[in-house]
């Protein structure tokens, strides 16, 4: 059996005062906000949109609120929400300080110049104490930062069609675009079509449907018509083609440094002719601009050209394209172009191939011509700077000779091995490595490096290094590492020829693969409980370690940790310069209302009859009486006789202990009424068992002043006295039944003689 650490037992009662009842105070009440009429406008009327601009940015809403009065410092603040009504990031408006004894006021307030939108909202905040209003009604708002006519043109160009006419070939399209509003992408437009408002909303439209086409800024539904912004009107109409073309070949081929002129078929007539270039102009629209020129001197000439005529009497039409190239352009590409390393009594060849259809040779070194060096290809024995001449002999033009990139060939001082891992690597995370060979160095008597990876990296015999140490049989570019025990500083060697090269050091962190695990023989502290005890699935007795509550190291000398306060615990060991990591175990707090009664602590029974409580939640129970001996130890108790109990239920190393009362129930109620009157009956204020002869119940009878005329624990059903003298045939006094100053009971007993 468990011993138990105190005894139990319950307080006597405090001496009871009468308890009188108050009245609950009444909250403000914030109204939502709504428009009003402007005192400084003409008329009596709120507003219902507001299309503010620089001359006019004037409101008014109203706002009432209710009783009882807010702090002196309180301040009364209006605030807009953004487009949508919703108030995550309001925008204050006004705020007044004066207001605190007015319950029917006015804000004034001015638009900010970035409002645009139909469903904006209003709220008033107060701030002592801190309440919100209710959101007002959704209202159409628009600052109009813009407010004078648009002007559309053809691709917003500024050129206004005479007559404001533009005819399309079938199939074809033109885009309106206005050419007068600055950041003119910032606005939302209306677009019309002979009336009809269209679906689009951005500054340009693209249209082929015959009509009559006008726009205007996009203000909302009430804002848009008074902002004045409605534009020109451009009719669209439809036309016969003119069979506008380039004339001659669809392809032309133009020789290095002649020009090519593109001449449309139809001239004269007083036309606009815009150049097109891959679809962008190049020129125009010009009035008799009938040909283009192509100078095959202008880098980039080549391209698809057409022309797009427009005019009074003729659609808008854009030619067939003519596709313009270079005639005499060739390619040379040299071979082995990047940078050679040249050992001594070493060659190497260096060759050219071209897209020339007949072409000539000369090869160069630093510069100069090397006599008799005209074939594609070059054997080198001597370090320089290499480059090949080709010379188009072929086709339909003469062209200058075109030069290759440019060798360098190399005598190396030294050569430097640059070495790194391959793929992700992070130290102390991976449990295996990959280190290899990446760059080759040629480094000159000057310090200049060249890479030579390529041209040298299978010449050269290789050596791996462990520590200062070679590893055996490590002779390739690449070694993969995948014991922990090899962490440890890594480098390549290699030689070729008379040069013995090293390269930079890698520094190897693997993780162990050991498996980490701390148990405990409990997971619950208690203040008072057993000891809780963390323990390694590693022997710790030859390792660093650390153990760690929350992140912070607790003890670093101990096999096994004793638990000394609830929190996360963890165990790292250092192996080869990197920790293995633990699970964590987390130790809670014992909480009390782990145990679980399915009746009330205070039960009450019918006398003769047995009442059962049944406890859950605990590992096991201990029942004991009044006098401390252990009636039983399941998870249930029948009482049977009146008087207080103990359970003990232990939580692991965690105990809790909870007191059973329990009472017999009284067959009858509380009377309100005796008759003092001497006849043996109902002469006193009898009480049910419940409340009668227990210490531990203290009765209190006031008269009907409030004044105390008896009082006592244990009552004995003995009021009133013999000696109680009632000067009126009836009167009524006030009863309080408390235990420990909780209350039980009150209520009137009347009394009549």
């Amino acid at each position: 059996m468990k011993k138990r650490s105190s005894t139990y037992g319950i307080p006597f009662l405090a001496l009871a005062t009468l308890l009188l009842l108050g009245m609950g105070a009444k909250a403000q009440v914030l109204n939502k906000p709504t428009p009003a009429d402007n005192p400084n406008l003409a008329g009596n009327s709120a507003w219902t949109a507001a299309c503010a601009s620089a001359s006019f940015n004037e409101y008014f809403v109203n706002f009432t609120w209710n009783p009882p009065l807010v702090a002196s410092n309180n301040e009364f603040i209006l605030e807009l929400s953004d487009a949508n009504g919703y108030f995550s990031n309001p925008v204050e408006l006004a705020r007044v300080s004066d207001k605190n004894t007015t319950f029917d006021f006015e804000f004034q307030f001015a638009l900010p110049t970035d409002i645009r939108g139909e469903n904006f909202k209003f709220r008033v905040r107060s701030t002592y104490p801190a309440k919100t209003s209710p959101a007002s009604d959704a209202f159409s708002m628009y600052f109009i930062d813009y407010n004078s006519p648009l002007l559309i043109s053809e691709n917003g160009s500024g050129s206004i069609p005479a007559g404001g006419q533009i005819s399309l070939c079938g199939g074809g399209s033109v885009t309106l675009k206005p050419h007068n509003i600055p950041n003119a992408s910032s606005y939302l437009y209306n677009w019309y079509r002979s009336g009809t408002l269209l679906a689009e909303k951005s500054e340009s439209i693209t249209v082929s449907d015959p009509g009559m086409y006008y726009v205007e800024l996009d203000y909302g539904s009430v804002c848009s018509g008074s902002a004045n912004t409605l534009s020109n009107t451009i009719e669209i109409t439809t036309g016969t083609s003119t069979g506008i073309a380039i004339t001659g070949s669809s392809a032309v081929q133009i020789c290095p440094g002649d020009t090519q002129v593109l001449q449309a078929n139809i001239t004269g007539m007083g036309y606009k002719y815009t150049w097109y270039k891959n679809n962008t102009v190049v020129s125009g629209p010009t009035v008799e601009g009938s040909s283009y020129t192509v100078n095959a001197n202008t880098a980039g000439f080549e391209g698809s050209y057409a022309v797009e005529i427009s005019g009074t009497g003729v659609c808008i039409e854009k030619s067939a394209p003519v596709t313009v190239t270079s005639a005499g352009d060739f390619e040379v590409t040299l071979q082995n172009a990047e940078n050679i390393v040249l050992l001594p009594s070493q060659t190497k060849t260096l060759s050219v191939s071209s897209t020339a259809s007949s072409p000539t040779y000369q090869w160069f070194k630093d510069g100069a011509a090397i006599s008799g060096a005209t074939n594609n290809s070059l054997v080198v024995n001597t370090i320089g700077e290499y480059y090949v001449e080709v010379t188009e002999n072929g086709g339909p033009c003469s062209s200058a000779p075109k030069s290759s990139a440019i060798t360098t060939m190399v005598s190396p001082d030294s050569f430097e091995l640059v070495v790194d891992f391959v793929g992700t690597y992070a130290s102390c995370e991976n449990t295996d490595a990959t280190l290899s060979l990446t760059t080759i160095n040629a480094v000159s008597d000057n310090g200049t490096k060249t890479d030579v990876t390529a041209d040298l990296q299978a010449s050269f015999t290789y050596q791996w290094k462990w520590n200062g140490t070679n590893i055996s049989g490590e002779t390739a570019k690449t070694i993969t590492v995948s014991d922990q025990a090899k962490n440890g500083t890594y480098q390549l060697s290699g030689t070729v020829g008379a040069f013995n090269a090293v390269s930079n050091n890698l520094d190897l962190k693997l993780a162990s693969n050991q498996n980490l695990v701390i148990t405990s023989n409990g997971t619950v502290y208690c203040d008072g409980g057993d000891a809780i005890v963390l323990e390694s699935s590693i022997d710790l007795s030859s390792e660093t370690f650390t153990w760690k509550k929350d992140g912070t190291v607790v003890n670093s000398s101990s096999a096994s940790l004793t638990v000394g306060q609830p929190g996360v615990y963890q165990l790292i060991i250092t192996s080869n310069d990197c920790p293995i990591v633990s699970n964590q175990v987390t130790i809670t707090p014992f909480d009390a209302s782990l145990l679980v009664l399915d009746k009330s602590s205070d039960l009450v029974i019918i006398e003769g009859e047995t009442g059962t409580i049944t406890a859950s939640g605990a590992d096991s129970y201990e029942w004991y009486d009044a006098g401390n001996n252990l009636i039983s130890t399941d998870n249930y108790y029948g009482f049977q006789t009146e008087g207080q109990y103990l359970l003990v239920a232990n939580f692991g190393t965690c105990t809790v202990s909870k007191v059973i009362t329990v009472s017999y129930r009284d067959m009858f109620a509380i009377p309100n009424v005796i008759t003092a009157n001497g006849d043996g009956i109902n002469d006193l204020w009898v009480l049910p068992n419940t409340y009668s002869r227990d210490p531990n119940v203290l009765v209190t009878i006031f008269n009907e002043r409030g004044e105390q005329v008896f009082s006592q624990a244990g009552y004995e059903n003995n009021w009133p006295q013999s000696t109680t003298t009632f000067n009126k045939q009836s009167m009524i006094f006030y009863y309080k039944i408390t235990r420990g100053g909780k209350s039980l009971k009150q209520g009137t007993i009347t009394v009549i003689k």
